[in-house]
């Protein structure tokens, strides 16, 4: 178990500094996150090939995988759209709503009991959105756009802690990514279409970013979320998920300088926020002490 959130928290770390790159990138958010899953997509067959991985796998766990790997390229549309709308920080603080969402929506989608004490902690993280929704009304925009990227983002952990049982990681996000990758290319002359942008192509920075993006805050920190999925719960992940804001903004303060656009609303919110994660680790540490877990 501790090995296991060892691996989630480097995946968190790394999934929060994606929101720094993604503003380094001068892509639209739908074009970005297109080049993202294709040198991603490429990386992971060059993986499959070299150590002649390729898992076998029915029609019906294909489609699933295309379903999730759907899901997650709009979370990413969604997630890179709400920091251009905004700034990384308020993106980022969007994701703590991850353990409210959960809270509802795992037992509904596994069939497990509701648990009141996560709903009201998750609640707590709530109210620090809410308070920064509407003091920062700049920020609006951003917000909804960030929850519906958290929603979407607790949707594809909560299907993908069904397919993990079964499914080596690797394959995992392969025929997702793909998935992805093919209806975002669907969908991209609507998107162009509806959101029209000069640059169509990235820069040679741009091409940096996007490798680092991929390779490691994408290939590496999927492989060992999955991993770590494997011996922990949705919640558990999400809970950890709860701390992307904190590296995220971290990296974005020190690297950008936004704490010099944010309001001490702001500041009230995520302090809610950091109460909800610290309440929700300590209960989750407390209830594996009382029942021997390591």
């Amino acid at each position: 178990m501790r090995s296991s959130l060892i691996k989630l928290h480097i995946a968190v770390f790394l999934w929060g500094f994606t929101g720094v790159l993604g503003r380094l990138i001068n892509l639209n958010e739908g074009l970005l996150v297109w080049y993202r899953l294709l040198i991603t997509i490429t990386a992971l067959l060059i993986i499959a090939i070299k150590q002649k991985a390729f898992q076998v796998l029915s029609f019906k766990q294909i489609l699933h995988l295309f379903i999730v790997g759907t899901i997650i390229a709009l979370h990413w549309v969604c997630f890179y759209g709400s920091i251009k709308a905004s700034n990384v920080s308020v993106c980022l603080t969007c994701l703590s709503s991850a353990g409210l969402f959960t809270a509802f929506l795992e037992p509904f989608m596994l069939r497990t009991p509701f648990k009141l004490s996560e709903i009201m902690l998750s609640l707590l993280g709530i109210a620090g959105i809410c308070l920064i929704f509407h003091f920062d009304t700049k920020f609006r925009n951003g917000i909804l756009i960030g929850m519906l990227a958290t929603l979407l983002s607790v949707i594809f952990s909560i299907f993908n802690k069904k397919l993990v049982v079964d499914i080596a990681p690797k394959t995992i996000m392969l025929y997702e990514l793909l998935g992805g990758f093919l209806v975002l290319t669907l969908l991209m002359p609507f998107y162009l279409h509806y959101f029209p942008t000069s640059h169509l192509f990235p820069s040679k920075l741009d091409w940096v970013w996007l490798t680092i993006m991929s390779l490691v805050c994408t290939v590496l920190a999927m492989d060992l979320s999955l991993q770590a999925l494997k011996k922990m719960s949705v919640f558990t992940q999400n809970l950890a998920l709860n701390l992307e804001p904190v590296y995220g903004i971290i990296l974005a303060f020190v690297i950008y300088k936004e704490n010099d656009d944010l309001s001490i609303s702001f500041y009230l919110g995520f302090a809610l926020i950091a109460s909800s994660v610290a309440f929700q680790m300590y209960s989750m540490l407390k209830k594996k002490s009382l029942n021997g877990s390591t």
